[in-house]
């Protein structure tokens, strides 16, 4: 396990500071980041934690505008409570800085100069929409109208909420702004622009050898490629934010995906500066041995795969470019998504009010949304506590130090020969060590903690196998050994559950009275977490179980303020029976499958190209779960061939293919049970 110690350089999403975090953000980006950070610490890597919050942009303006004052007010209000807030979590930041700094602005309008007078910026003309009855351009969320792919009314100029599509503002139909209602107008206006269409090759090349990379982000990025990159706006028409440093710009100032991720850099100079070596930073950001690293929810993912090193490659100086970029699903709540206008979120000031803020950080990572979106449920929040924490882990340690004290005056005694048993039970310890280490690595932390309590159920198997209560009496020898072998077990599990829980652990590792912490201990080899005659001291419960009461308040309260909402109004399903007469109607045919692919950004859909006797047609599938492409190329299928014509995504489907489900075999498309011509009727 002893290797080379590595240079790393960890950064999570820089929050907007326009309101208070909610768990979905701790979920997404800053708890798998923490995680990670403190695993190298133990490993004694060099790792610094930069973060900070990004005090730019629309969300920030429009925020001041709710609450009636200015937008530097709102990004010193909110810094300092998400600040706050991070500290209350326990993220363990070197540094957590911001971008409405002076700092900042240099470095950013450095960065525009560089790109440009290297080529990748141009300007162009540009039309925006404009308000007349607010007399200003209006940038992207300051545009609502209706989506263009899914028909939602309220979608924004840069984004739907709904169908999760990216938009341009002009796409939007009956576009109107959200100031005052009234429908813009587009007028010519001015912007400089980075020339992504150039970068394309270049970054193509650099992505193609990040096979380590998450499926979720290489899927993505690779949508982008195929689709063809295009020049992007980087300025805007706004009072705040990084003025453009081109004389004649007035007016005009630099967008915030631009200049947000320069903020990681930011805030590494200012690291830099309060440790007292002002040059420190270059130590990563310009060494080619670092490993950069960003933690990001997955709306992230194009600007810290595509556009973020496009920048960092255009400029001058030989900047480092991400090494990985482990983005995470959503966090859903009850299983709704989370949305901060509708309220049904759980704000992590009000959390920490409630329960300790381990209880919290070890259910988000055994339920980390790292492969798919991950629910947050009341009711399971409590049963991980109540079992995996007081019944599993809380237990082995209690009942190991309880016998200990009352047979061995609470020392740890020494070990004697081992016997087979004992050989299999520190094998298991040692394979599962080894595992963990691999899973941390490799951001797999809801496996890591999963396999941590694996540790822990045989740890406690083995105690019971041995029953110490009735060895101590005929082998007391032979019981210290099962007892220094649990101690050296519960020794480990406070070592390798640190990064999640830090604070019970450190009480644990308190409990065996060594002075040193456990960062300062570090991540040991499985044999030498050595516990022969150690006194324990200061041993008390670590974990206390949830009530049921408390829960259903929570679920109770949950309830009520969404009907209060009216978003959570359950509809009754009535099912439409159809008479004889109206089934005759519905046509099926045999179609063969000559195309298949994915939709980007749906995990359920799948684009078809069928043949229905002479005729082709699209048909869009929610079978992406249960079927590869290449593997339904070719196959004969049931299909209602007269349904009406539908868009799903933003694609049109022109009929639907039958399919069976069931709990066991999941999802099956219906196929003819003999090979019969594409267009024969199905009756």
């Amino acid at each position: 396990m002893k290797k080379k110690k590595e240079k790393i350089l960890v950064t999570s999403a820089l929050p907007y500071a326009n309101g208070p975090l909610h768990l979905g953000h701790i979920a997404g980006a800053y708890m798998p980041a923490d995680v990670y950070v403190r695993f190298n610490r133990l490993l004694g890597n060099d790792v610094i934690f930069i973060g900070g919050t990004d005090e730019y942009g629309v969300p920030i303006t429009l925020t001041a505008e709710k609450e009636k004052t200015t937008p530097a007010e709102i990004a010193k209000k909110y810094h300092e409570n998400i600040k706050k807030t991070m500290q209350t979590m326990q993220i363990s930041y070197d540094n957590f800085s911001g971008t409405a700094r002076e700092v900042h602005n240099k470095i950013s309008q450095d960065f525009f100069l560089s790109l440009k007078n290297n080529g990748y910026v141009v300007k162009k003309a540009a039309k925006q929409f404009y308000c007349s009855n607010d007399k200003m351009f209006l940038p992207d969320r300051y545009i609502e109208g209706t989506c263009p792919k899914c028909g939602y009314e309220n979608a924004r100029g840069d984004e739907c909420p709904a169908c999760g599509s990216w938009l341009d503002e002009s796409e939007l139909k009956n576009p109107r702004c959200a100031l005052c209602g009234s429908s813009p107008s587009m007028k010519e206006t001015e912007h400089w622009f980075l020339k992504l269409n150039e970068m394309q090759n270049e970054l193509e090349e650099w992505i193609k050898n990040k096979e380590n990379w998450k499926d979720n982000v290489l899927n993505l990025v690779k949508g982008w490629f195929k689709s063809g990159l295009r020049e992007r706006a980087i300025t805007r028409d706004l009072s705040w934010g990084i003025p453009v440093p081109i004389e004649g710009s007035e007016g005009k100032v630099l967008y915030v995906w631009f200049d947000a991720p320069i903020g990681y850099i930011s805030s590494t100079v200012e690291w830099s500066e309060k440790i007292g070596e002002p040059d420190k930073w270059k130590e990563y950001w310009l060494n080619k041995d670092t490993k950069l690293i960003h933690f990001i929810g997955k709306d992230n993912i194009p600007f810290h795969t595509l556009i973020w090193p496009a920048i960092l490659m255009g400029h001058s100086d030989s900047y480092i470019l991400p090494y990985d970029v482990p983005a995470n699903e959503h966090l859903t709540i009850e299983g709704q998504k989370l949305s901060t206008s509708r309220g049904n979120v759980v704000w992590v000031d009000d959390a920490v009010k409630k329960y300790p803020v381990d209880y919290i950080r070890y259910y988000i990572a055994s339920n980390a949304p790292e492969k798919k979106d991950a629910d947050f449920s009341w009711k399971e929040f409590q049963m991980k506590i109540n079992t995996d924490l007081n019944d599993i882990f809380g237990n082995l340690i209690n009942r190991t130090f309880t016998f200990i004290a009352n047979n061995y005056e609470s020392i740890v005694p020494k070990k004697v020969a081992l016997s087979d048993d004992d050989k299999t039970f520190l094998k298991k310890c040692e394979d599962l060590y080894e595992k963990v280490h691999s899973l941390y690595s490799n951001f797999k932390v809801r496996e890591a903690t999963s396999t941590i309590m694996d540790i822990a159920r045989a740890s406690n198997k083995y105690f019971d196998a041995c029953e110490p209560w009735k060895l101590v009496k005929t082998d007391k020898e032979k019981c210290g050994t099962v007892l220094n072998l649990l101690c050296q077990a519960i020794r480990m599990l406070a070592t390798i559950l640190y990064p999640v829980i830090p604070s019970k652990t450190a009480e644990l590792y308190s409990m065996f009275g060594i002075n040193s912490e456990i960062l300062a201990e570090g991540w040991k080899e499985f044999d030498e977490y050595e516990v022969t005659g150690i006194k324990l001291t200061n041993v008390k419960r670590l974990f206390d179980k949830i009530d049921d009461k408390i829960i259903r308040e929570e679920i109770e309260g949950f309830y009520k303020k969404m009907e209060e909402l009216k978003v959570n109004q359950p509809v009754k399903e009535t099912k439409k029976e159809i008479t004889f007469e109206e089934f005759k109607n519905i046509e099926l045919k045999v179609a063969k499958i000559i195309e298949a692919v994915k939709i980007e950004k749906s995990k359920k859909l799948l684009k078809l190209q069928v043949e229905i006797g002479n005729e082709k047609r699209q048909i869009v599938a929610g079978i992406a779960e249960y079927y590869q492409p290449e593997n339904l190329i070719g196959k004969s299928v049931i299909v209602v061939a007269n349904l009406k014509e539908a868009k799903l995504m933003g694609e049109l489907s022109q009929g639907m293919i039958l399919a069976a489900k069931n709990s066991e075999e999941g999802l099956c498309v219906l196929t003819p049970e003999k090979p019969l011509k594409s267009g024969s009727e199905v009756s």
